[in-house]
């Protein structure tokens, strides 16, 4: 069922949430041994959510949200239950508090049926860099559902929960998204609070929801934006439409839009760019104009963003030291022995990478070598959309260049694994909002399509999207496994 339908039948008396919950968690315990998309499943939690959710609906206190169950990605923290971020280091870490997101779902009454597995500290393209074990694309289990939000997405694509949040730093709602054939949405930067969402990348972070259907995004979408004062970085903005979408309404089909076609992405395509060609069809026939621009400094983009990303990551992971919270190496000889064997036992490979890389560009010597010249092609990057958009009102691009890989195909070489971004980077460096969504399957796995927009114009993504899925089918295939 999708999130409007769920929503309809507690409406309507049909179902209870106790009842569809139920069949979640049942739906979750049967198939997580397969696809390892949950690191923990919360069965008794879940379920006192759904009995206090149709106590509500019975005092007519509900939202359209009310007993809907969903999941959330491991990096949010959840007070009372683990909030391990994919790593041996807060394998054990329970929250004191929960994430602003997390508060927001749970006030519209939103039903938590457990943590998403993900890549460590967010760090990763397939899912396969977890200390819980990698997970399984629904529709190949032996191949990988993309990262780092691979396990929301798996989730969802399994039938495992209606919708799930996920983050998105450089790509990973978008791409898992595009792996497992189901619809992600990175908003803008600032649009959705960070508080309580351990950091990777503090500049570049953002929550967003992961459905089904683009229209199984408004609902959640709704409850988590908004602006936070506990998030320095949170945007204040008056937003009539996200009000609206609280209330059950629904948004405007978007009538004639200009839609840009970037050549540096297409050259670049692979296996998506004849499934994107024929949606340029579809779109066009929908009454929309699509022509070619150009975003000349796209090729810079993924370089810039691990140089950027990882200076960030190393700052920010600096606390993890054995002494206030998080894995603690035993019986250590003094404190440079404490530090050195925590971080060595608690952090996996790909966080050490990644904290060495960063560490390593800012450091005296190499700051203005690395790090000072990727924020001036970030500037570059962000000038260059927003040059595109004088000219047109969204960007059309593949999500990824070709379909999910198979599972240890790439481990062996991050330069490769790195690459599998290039067409979700940018935005993210560029701080706007983007939209996958499925256009086409190859050899039976899904392929996706990217929708990017000016800040805060989320409203024209979701409508076009919806409106390109009013007109497809792609989105409501399932794998054979869900069914």
């Amino acid at each position: 069922m999708s999130v409007r339908d769920i929503s309809q039948a507690l409406a309507a008396g049909t179902y209870s949430s106790v009842e569809i919950t139920r069949r979640y968690l049942e739906a979750a315990e049967a198939r997580n041994g397969t696809i390892n998309g949950y690191i923990t499943i919360t069965p008794e939690l879940a379920l006192a959510q759904a009995e206090a959710a149709d106590a509500r609906r019975a005092r007519g206190e509900a939202t359209p949200l009310t007993g809907v169950p969903m999941a959330h990605k491991d990096i949010f923290c959840t007070r009372g239950v683990r909030t391990t971020c994919g790593s041996r280091m807060l394998e054990n870490f329970v929250s004191p508090y929960d994430a602003t997101v997390v508060t927001q779902l749970a006030m519209a009454g939103a039903v938590m049926l457990g943590k998403t597995n993900m890549d460590e500290f967010a760090m990763g393209s397939s899912n396969e860099n977890s200390s819980f074990g990698p997970v399984s694309n629904p529709w190949d289990t032996n191949r990988v559902p993309g990262g780092s939000s691979g396990g929301s997405a798996a989730v969802v694509a399994a039938g495992m929960a209606p919708f799930a949040t996920g983050t998105d730093t450089g790509g990973s709602i978008r791409q898992p998204a595009a792996f497992c054939g189901v619809s992600g949405l990175k908003p803008t930067y600032g649009r959705v609070s960070r508080y309580g969402m351990i950091a990777f990348a503090s500049s570049l972070d953002q929550g967003g929801p992961m459905a089904p259907a683009v229209t199984d995004l408004l609902l959640p979408f709704a409850y988590m934006a908004g602006f936070d004062a506990r998030d320095s970085t949170s945007a204040q903005r008056s937003e009539p439409w996200l009000e609206a979408l609280r209330h059950g309404e629904v948004l405007q089909q978007s009538d004639g839009l200009r839609i840009g076609l970037p050549a540096e992405y297409m050259s670049k395509a692979g296996d998506s760019g004849a499934a994107v060609e024929e949606a340029v069809k579809t779109l066009e026939a929908l009454g929309h104009s699509v022509q070619p621009v150009h975003l000349p400094h796209t090729e810079a983009a993924v370089p810039a963003y691990y140089v950027v990303a990882g200076a960030e990551a190393s700052t920010n992971l600096s606390r993890y030291d054995g002494v206030r919270f998080g894995h603690r190496a035993e019986h250590p000889a003094d404190l440079t022995d404490l530090y050195e064997r925590s971080r060595t036992e608690g952090f996996g490979a790909e966080v050490k990478r990644r904290i060495l890389t960063g560490t390593y560009v800012l450091s005296v010597g190499y700051y203005d070598a690395y790090y000072r010249q990727a924020q001036k092609v970030r500037r570059l990057i962000q000038q260059d959309f927003l040059q595109a958009f004088s000219d047109v009102d969204v960007l059309l691009t593949p999500t990824t260049p070709n379909v999910a890989f198979a599972k240890a195909a790439l481990t062996q070489d991050p330069v490769a694994m790195y690459a599998q971004d290039v067409f979700t980077t940018p935005a993210s460096l560029a701080g706007l909002p983007a939209l996958s969504l499925p256009c086409g399957f190859l050899d039976g796995l899904p392929l996706g399509m990217q929708l990017i927009a000016p800040h805060f114009e989320e409203q024209r993504l979701l409508a076009l999207g919806a409106q390109y899925q009013e007109a497809t089918d792609w989105h409501a295939r399932t794998p054979e496994f869900a069914s």
